[in-house]
């Protein structure tokens, strides 16, 4: 009879994560241009068998200068394939990932620890977690990735559990397959591993030949992936956002040498040097994913990232969080794995320019969450010990009255403020310009659009359908700006570029449209329209020239 309870309360879990991550999930957030970057390309595969840059069925797709990993994109197709290019159909995979990756939380706890009810709480957790709501609620590959590692982990526990080859290669498929998925998976994966196989080197001693059958299956599932690595995609990455690329940190090093009198000193080589300061950077980095700031308070610095006045966690898992981890000190037994797994998950992060940083150390919300679940069935266990009945429903309500104000305060903040302050990161408004100008294509023979909020001809290319084979031969990135991407200035009748100077736009594009900002177009002008962010400001002045 208890576990049929408990089998209504896991079944009440995966609905409530699904409504989280389903309820309005075409129109909050706004589409941004990574989501239509990977609809468009996705698009155009279906259409053309090449990417938006003509590259045939590649494991990386160009995008904006960049390289994404290209698994999550053909996880999307079929979704592009039946219900065509919208939002939904772009985000129904990541959403239907995150709701699996609440059940796969469930069985992994299950396959560490013998007590049910924690594995419940691990489930609830997640599936209320603004963390992983706001990655769910996207085309993420993060999101994606997130989910295959969570798989990873648990088919190996259940390999080393019951013995069965299967798991094994379950285990190896999702592992890898998180790698053609995110970035950062590449470099939390085989730390993971190596955890993984130091942890519970004693269960697997004596299986000696099929594990060296798994890492044989697991390099050839690699090896079209380093391949790739070894191209533009790789160096791509390791360019653009990496520690190594901040020049400001070379800086920092001749600083330090140049106050030493004379720069080539034994004290100013050994203290001030690449490795030095290179090391110091990540470990500051890495450190500032644990700050209460980060994780209770303010969350990401990126708004795209985050929820007004929300961190990453909830306020109430602050003192779970400390008391979960005060019962894993004093019993560590099997807590091994969730604890190095809590260790190595913001490596990626911290060796970027951009720290802390929600979606790069997106996998950190998983052992977080199972230590707050552990943190608050020690709190059950504690209250079940209490005598006084009338003291026990007051514990239990005020409990719940905690966790259920912080939830609804988080809901308030997404649902209420979240588009209204943040206006510009999911570009707001930028749907109703494209059914504006489409509405108006025929009546002008030139737009000229801002790209002050992002990449707009991806949106532009994903709201209209544009012809994908009309797409591929007219177009042409710019070179790559200080942080590594491009983008297309120009394709059909559309310019894409910042309106620094009205009057040199007035010559340029004589008897076309000209569509700007607040502050790029003032009012004296001939404004023949106007779109307006959730919050009443205003997104976009239509100027007829």
């Amino acid at each position: 009879m208890i576990d049929k309870y408990r089998k209504l309360i896991l079944f009440g879990v995966i609905v409530l994560a699904s409504f989280l991550r389903l309820n309005q999930l075409n129109t909050l957030p706004a589409l941004n241009a990574d989501e239509a970057a990977i609809g468009y390309n996705v698009y155009s595969l279906i259409n053309t068998g090449r990417d938006e840059h003509g590259h045939i069925w590649p494991i990386h797709f160009e995008s904006f200068g960049d390289w994404k990993p290209g698994l999550f994109f053909y996880v999307v197709l079929p979704f592009v394939k039946l219900f065509g290019l919208n939002e939904w159909a772009i985000r129904i995979p990541g959403a239907v990932l995150g709701v699996g990756t609440v059940w796969l939380v469930y069985l992994l706890v299950g396959e560490l620890f013998s007590a049910k009810n924690f594995k419940l709480l691990a489930s609830f957790l997640l599936a209320i977690s603004p963390w992983h709501i706001h990655f769910s609620r996207g085309a993420w590959e993060v999101n994606a990735g997130t989910f295959f590692i969570v798989l990873g982990v648990w088919a190996f526990l259940r390999w080393t559990n019951v013995k069965d080859r299967k798991w094994l290669f379950i285990c190896i498929f999702a592992l890898v397959a998180s790698l053609y998925t995110y970035h950062a998976a590449r470099i939390v994966i085989p730390l993971l591993v190596l955890g993984m196989l130091t942890i519970y080197r004693s269960q697997i001693l004596n299986k000696s030949r099929i594990m060296a059958l798994g890492i044989l299956v697991g390099v050839i599932l690699m090896f079209p992936l380093v391949r790739d690595l070894l191209g533009p995609a790789g160096v791509a990455r390791a360019g653009g956002v990496s520690i190594f690329a901040d020049l400001g940190i070379i800086e920092r090093i001749n600083q330090q040498r140049g106050e030493h009198g004379n720069i080539s000193s034994f004290g100013a080589a050994i203290f001030h040097n690449k490795v030095m300061n290179y090391s110091l950077e990540f470990f500051n980095n890495w450190g500032e994913h644990f700050w209460g700031q980060f994780l209770f308070l303010s969350g990401d610095e990126i708004e795209r990232n985050k929820i007004p006045e929300i961190g990453q966690l909830y306020l109430f898992q602050l003192p779970l969080l400390i008391f979960g981890l005060f019962l894993i000190a004093r019993k560590p037994r099997g807590w091994g794995l969730i604890v190095w797994w809590l260790i190595v998950a913001p490596t990626a992060a911290a060796l970027t320019f951009q720290s802390p940083h929600s979606l790069r150390s997106h996998n950190m919300v998983i052992p977080l969450t199972i230590i707050s679940a552990y943190g608050m069935f020690g709190v059950l266990g504690w209250l079940g010990k209490i005598k006084q009945k009338q003291f026990l429903v007051t514990c239990y309500l005020l409990l719940v009255t905690i966790i259920f104000w912080d939830f609804s305060r988080y809901l308030h903040q997404y649902y209420v403020h979240m588009a209204k302050e943040y206006p510009s990161s999911s570009q707001y408004a930028v749907k109703e310009l494209v059914s504006y100008v489409s509405e108006n294509y025929d009546k002008y023979p030139v737009f000229a659009v801002t790209d002050r909020y992002d990449q707009p001809y991806i949106l532009f290319l994903f709201y209209m359908k544009y012809p994908p084979d009309k797409f591929q031969v007219a177009h042409e990135l710019t070179p790559r700006d200080k942080f590594g991407f491009s983008t297309v200035r120009d394709f059909d009748k559309f310019h894409f570029e910042e309106i620094n100077k009205w009057e040199d736009a007035n010559q340029k594009f004589r008897n076309g449209l000209i569509i700007g900002t607040d502050k790029e177009i003032d009012d004296g002008r001939n404004i023949i329209h106007r779109i307006y962010f959730p919050n009443g400001d205003t997104a976009f002045k239509v100027v007829s020239n």
